[in-house]
């Protein structure tokens, strides 16, 4: 009897020793399975990117293009107009002190000249909004963000021989405007294109408004305002966005917007750039003109 008691203790230690190996063994598979199915996945992603990307090369070239047997991926590409015809815009690309942003009044032909007709309809406000720094900013630190708006404008239209400038500059910190002589602006919430600000100031642009304007004449006809520059002062290591609202008529295309998804075995994968006008070298904006050269 003790001998097929011993019998009875081994066959159970075997069959315990079986079950934890077929646990290990399955943990092992299930492993496997995952990792295979994680590194298909990163696979597809990558690929699905790739013809993302292809879609972006092809549109700068062809405009708005799709491709459906890209070595086994597709991608669907499609070219826009950028802020045509909105009442607000945000530029796409936070800045550090001393970057800037352009917003254009006047449109652009196939060529890139500036033209105003009825098919290139161009602003004619005499208000304008601006709002930058991310929510949340605070308004009392060095690093807080002010901004200097120039327009450029002609007091003929499209006449670039009679380009002249105005300048505001605007801060929002409690004690640095009294150094800076800087316009106090507005420690307010706002939203332009569907995107929230921290600071606000609102600018006339015209000759007989009172509170902040600057003074250009004839704003409301066409060819006269030209484009704006929106300078970062101050946040030297954080990036913040700036955007720009009109009320009393549509802004023209600031450029383009190519907008890309490319897919792959269940994978997709969107890209969107922005081409965005022309614009002077930042270097030429201090410069001074005459017949004889360039005096800085």
């Amino acid at each position: 009897m003790r001998y097929r008691y011993q019998k009875g203790q081994a066959v159970l230690i075997v069959l315990l020793s079986l079950s934890v190996v077929l646990v290990i063994v399955m943990y092992i598979l299930s492993r496997s399975i995952t990792d295979i199915s994680l590194s298909t996945k990163d696979e597809n992603a990558m690929r699905a990117f790739s013809a993302a990307e292809a879609g972006i090369e092809k549109a700068l070239v062809v405009g708005s293009s799709n491709d459906l047997d890209f070595s086994g991926a597709s991608f669907n590409a499609s070219v826009s107009d950028f802020a045509a015809g909105q009442t607000s815009v945000t530029y796409p690309i936070s800045l550090k002190s001393g970057e800037l942003a352009t917003f254009w009044f006047v449109e652009h032909d196939n060529d890139g000249n500036l033209v105003c007709d009825v098919t290139h309809p161009c602003f004619t406000g005499n208000q304008i909004l601006l709002c930058w720094g991310d929510p949340d900013t605070s308004y009392n630190s060095n690093t807080t963000p002010a901004v200097e708006l120039t327009v450029y404008y002609a007091t003929s239209a499209l006449d670039l021989t009679t380009l002249q400038v105005k300048r505001a500059v605007l801060d929002v910190h409690p004690t640095r405007t009294t150094s800076n002589n800087f316009t106090a602006a507005s420690n307010t919430l706002c939203t332009v294109a569907n995107e929230s600000f921290q600071f606000r100031n609102g600018l006339f642009l015209g000759t007989s408004e009172t509170g902040l304007h600057l003074d250009i004449p004839n704003t409301d006809s066409e060819g006269i305002l030209l484009f704006a520059t929106v300078k970062m002062l101050y946040n030297t290591s954080v990036g913040h966005k700036v955007g720009l609202s009109v009320s009393t008529s549509q802004l023209p295309s600031q450029g383009s917007v190519i907008d890309s998804l490319g897919s792959y075995g269940g994978a997709n994968r969107r890209i969107s750039v922005y081409q965005l006008h022309p614009v002077v070298p930042p270097i030429f904006m201090n410069a001074l003109y005459s017949a004889t050269g360039i005096f800085k």
